[in-house]
């Protein structure tokens, strides 16, 4: 529907020509419509706006008489290429809009807002993490998945459960007991949208402004953000190669610790059983709860799994957080939780007041390859895939740097991070600079931290203050991945 504003002098508030003109003139500068962008027909448009027909295209006419639009006989007005620079300047010569008041979380949020920037297109390489091929996709699977979920008549349509659908979370309760060895019953698991809707309602529930919060650093900005939004104070806490070092935890108090266990992001450690206890009977002592974020524990490689945090004895105080968007697709947005008993009420009223529910014909398509056994096949399939572009990767890093490389995290996940010992971490940005210049995209260690230090402490490999680059593979072909390292190769050299 085209938004248009109305003047109380128009007979019985209708558009005339001219307001229908001025109306889509802006949206097109402004790029509501894209380059050849399509806008309605005349008559789609005239019964829209209750106008005669005439009037829309006594607009049209105009709009193409100025060049914003390119029309044909038979097909829908087009938008033409030639405005779109002139859209840029006038939306860059717009003056700043008023300070707006906003609420303490909108100003936390204005002060540290997470950056999201749209993903480079046509670059050789782009070697930025969580980022699946479209190849990976189990196309036929979902799609029947999928029609199987729409040709479920329902007995009514109607909002449902918050927590979930009963089938999607009896279908997960099997595959994590299987997969992962955590148990708990039905009514433990909520789904959600995606991982990140799963940290917003703990950090909801679980925090106040003024509290404190335990983080790995470095860690995941994501979940650092989410948390830091509710006023409370983030307490960053260094890893080295087996993950988060729990015995810096002594004498921190926390209402709550943030880990990455199975496969820590980014550095890639898995820490060990000792150090899983030792942070279970911090929490235990002080009355925190430990968010387990599991975001890539189907990709193991060369290493047997350690039973998650939730699995151990003395869990009672760990939300288990799981995701498919590492396995299928971040664009379908499920994750779910699994929390304490005693929370399960408290995070179905959150999650109901967020959205309701997760849409439903997703969560029956993912119960259906669940029960089925499509989805453990397809796991099956892309780790394997995932296993050789990981390995391409490795072998491509020691081909074009030999013993200039140093790569840790290889054991699980879809990255690895490979430390350029003779590149000073002062040549950071030169070197991300050089290397996108020549069509690959890398992304450093440096932008995950969470403290004051700019370089990760406390690993043999890092003392030297050097370049760190976190290296995503799973987007990647095989091809991509030898060019972009030849590539990166090339650029760090010329800045020698």
């Amino acid at each position: 529907m085209i938004q248009m504003k109305t003047n109380p002098g128009d007979r019985a508030g209708r558009m005339g020509a001219r307001q229908i003109y001025e109306a889509l003139r802006d949206q097109i500068l402004t790029r509501v419509y894209g380059i050849d962008g399509l806008l309605p027909s005349s008559r789609t448009l005239a019964g829209e706006m209750g106008v005669a027909r005439s009037t829309v295209t006594v607009a049209y006419e105009q709009l193409a008489a100025e060049g914003f639009i390119e029309t044909r006989h038979g097909a829908r007005p087009r938008v033409a290429r030639a405005v779109v620079e002139r859209g840029r300047a006038r939306a860059e010569s717009r003056p700043s809009a008023r300070k707006v008041r906003l609420s303490a979380f909108g100003e936390r949020l204005r002060s540290d807002p997470p950056r999201w920037t749209e993903p480079p297109r046509g670059l050789v390489a782009n070697f930025r993490y969580g980022e699946l091929s479209p190849s990976d996709f189990p196309v036929l699977a979902w799609k029947k998945a999928v029609t199987a979920a729409m040709a479920r008549r329902p007995e009514r349509l109607a909002y449902d459960d918050p927590c979930g659908a009963p089938r999607l979370r009896t279908a997960l309760q099997g595959y994590l007991w299987r997969s992962r060895s955590v148990r708990c019953e039905v009514d433990q698991i909520v789904v959600v949208n995606g991982s990140q809707q799963g940290l917003d309602i703990c950090a909801r529930l679980l925090l106040d402004a003024g509290d404190r919060f335990v983080m790995e650093d470095p860690g995941y900005q994501m979940a650092r953000h989410t948390l830091a939004a509710t006023g409370a104070e983030t307490v960053p806490i260094p890893v080295d190669a087996d993950g988060l070092e729990t015995a810096r935890l002594d004498g921190i108090e926390a209402r709550l610790a943030y880990v990455t266990p199975s496969h820590q992001y980014p550095l890639g450690g898995v820490m060990p059983i000792g150090r899983r206890h030792q942070l279970l009977a911090w929490a235990r002592k002080h009355d925190a709860y430990v968010i387990e974020d599991d975001y890539d524990s189907e990709y193991r490689y060369d290493t047997r799994p350690i039973p998650p945090l939730q699995a151990l004895e003395g869990s009672d105080n760990v939300i288990y957080l799981g995701t498919v968007s590492k396995t299928l697709s971040p664009t379908l947005r499920i994750g779910y939780l699994v929390v304490p008993a005693g929370l399960r009420s408290l995070f179905a009223a959150a999650k109901q007041i967020m959205d309701r529910h997760t849409p439903l014909i997703e969560q029956h398509a993912l119960a259906s390859m669940l029960e089925s056994g499509a989805y453990d096949s397809h796991v099956r399939r892309v780790r394997r895939r995932n296993a050789e572009r990981q390995q391409a990767l490795i072998g491509a890093l020691r081909r074009r740097f030999g013993d200039r490389v140093r790569i840790e995290g290889t054991a699980a996940g879809l990255h690895v991070v490979a430390w350029l010992d003779d590149l000073p971490q002062k040549r950071e940005d030169a070197l991300i600079q050089a290397a996108r210049a020549k069509g690959v995209g890398i992304y450093p260690v440096s932008a995950l931290l969470v403290g004051p230090s700019r370089t990760p402490s406390r690993s043999p490999s890092r003392t030297r203050k050097t370049v760190g680059l976190v290296m995503g593979y799973s987007a990647l072909e095989i091809a991509q991945i030898e060019r972009g390292c030849k590539l990166l190769a090339q650029a760090a050299t010329e800045l020698d």
